[in-house]
């Protein structure tokens, strides 16, 4: 179907969406979904939303749609931590916490309106903090903790706890965890 210039229609395109993204196991981006589709990415967007609405476990993360078929397996390890830092600092916080082998499962902000939101990253690597920062810029989207003057949550995951407390650590050298007393 790739080569094909016609659109592929609806519940066909859904249908094809669907055995995509459970055959390839990791994310597929709603522009070469769109590609394959020869539509525009924003119908891939309601695409995704409709599949969503008939429960389908698919989940936008920062590299793209992902198919779960069951929840992840929680790791080992796993904290949530609190934070703060400007815009700019982003690139410097994931870094950090990849450098320690940390997964960074997502990213949450208390808003005044709408209570908790949680924006899913699975960043664990240089090359994936790389992609996000470029896709950021690219899409010219704003961090959710600029909403927070810059406080925001991360879920991190790791294979054990002592990967965990050195990235705190760092994090706090670097002044960007924050503490009780802050």
């Amino acid at each position: 179907m790739k080569g094909n210039k016609e659109k592929i229609l609806g519940d066909e395109r859904r249908a094809l969406i669907l055995k995509w993204l459970k055959e390839e196991g990791k994310p597929i981006t709603g522009s070469a979904l769109a590609k394959r589709t020869n539509v525009s990415r924003q119908v891939i967007v309601q695409d995704i939303s409709l599949l969503k609405a008939k429960n389908e476990p698919i989940v936008a993360t920062a590299q793209g749609y992902l198919y779960m078929e069951q929840p992840p397996a929680k790791p080992p390890f796993q904290w949530v931590i609190a934070v703060k830092h400007k815009p700019e600092d982003t690139r410097k916080e994931l870094e950090i916490l990849v450098d320690h082998g940390v997964t960074v499962r997502d990213a949450t902000i208390e808003h005044p309106v709408y209570g908790d939101l949680t924006g899913s990253l699975m960043i664990s690597s240089r090359r994936d903090v790389d992609l996000f920062i470029k896709k950021m810029k690219s899409a010219k989207a704003s961090l959710l903790s600029e909403l927070t003057d810059g406080v925001h949550m991360h879920t991190l995951d790791a294979e054990n706890e002592e990967q965990l407390q050195e990235a705190c650590h760092a994090l706090e050298k670097a002044g960007f965890l924050l503490r009780q007393n802050d």
